[in-house]
């Protein structure tokens, strides 16, 4: 990946950044999800896994230095086999701190076998101003495989009067099936762009939460009554062909994952068969 900005007062034994790669692999063993396939470089791992009542494995990812610095580099690999259920979170928010000029990038590679079911829920992305940020995630199911995909992302920390006028956030997302294309988006997004402040973007909100379902469509009284959600923002649904997406915006992390968590409730007996539980690390 091409670096966003090329200057940096780092000195140069910082300048090449520190990467790091998790590599994690699922499968079905005597009806219940554990992981069979483990490896890492670098600062970046997986505590114990815990199986739930249902089966499924849920696995929390950790970055030890707990924040990106300019130059810094993250690539996680997951394996669904067929039939496996993985639920993947984080401890914390993820900081991306400010570059000094060296942009920072994370990759995640996804492929899910038929059958499968992964949750993707980390906690929260942190732009501190000044950051330079490539995030790219792509996902590829198969068959029947489902996708139940959450992100909050906070531009800035106005909390302490820090806004994102200066540095570069980059994304990509793609959701595959079957090797066709159901869902793009790229955007970029430097510090200083209208978009931020513009009613046809962030209208001058510093949070944007989403969550995207692959699977079924949901039913018209499900999406129905997740617009009817309270929400301290905005929010809107879509059902798209192939999947179902949901956005906030608004000027609270906490407000967002309230909202996130409370479409995913809402959505889990239809999703998972089941009513929706939390991962304990939220409680905490």
């Amino acid at each position: 990946m091409n670096e966003l900005v090329s200057a940096s007062p780092l000195p140069s034994g910082l300048m090449a950044g520190w990467p790091a790669a998790l590599e994690l692999g699922y499968a079905v063993v005597q009806g219940r999800t554990v992981p069979v396939h483990r490896r890492h470089q670098g600062p970046l791992r997986v505590q114990k896994h815990f199986i739930d009542g249902h089966g499924q494995c849920q696995h929390i990812v950790v970055h030890p230095p707990g924040g990106m610095a300019g130059g810094d580099r993250l690539t996680l690999d997951i394996d669904l086999a067929a039939g496996s259920q993985v639920l993947l979170t984080s401890p914390g928010a993820a900081k991306w701190y400010d570059g000094f000029g060296r942009a920072s990038s994370q990759q995640l590679r996804v492929e899910q076998q038929p059958g499968s079911l992964l949750e993707w829920l980390p906690q929260e992305t942190i732009l501190y101003a000044g950051s330079v940020v490539a995030l790219d995630n792509r996902f590829q199911l198969q068959g029947d495989a489902r996708l139940l995909s959450g992100e909050v992302m906070c531009l800035g920390r106005p909390a302490s009067a820090e806004r994102f006028d200066r540095g570069c956030w980059q994304q990509g997302s793609e959701v595959w099936r079957d090797d066709k294309l159901l869902w793009c988006e790229h955007s970029h997004v430097p510090g200083d762009s209208p978009l931020l402040a513009s009613p046809v973007g962030m209208g001058g909100h510093s949070v944007l939460a989403s969550l995207l379902w692959a699977g079924p469509a949901l039913p018209p009284e499900l999406h129905q009554a997740c617009l009817a959600l309270p929400c301290a923002g905005r929010a809107a649904a879509s059902q798209l062909p192939g999947l179902w997406l949901a956005r906030f915006i608004g000027d609270s992390a906490e407000a967002a994952h309230h909202w996130l968590r409370a479409c995913r409730d809402l959505i889990y007996p239809f999703s998972h068969g089941r009513a929706a539980s939390q991962p304990r690390i939220w409680a905490s």
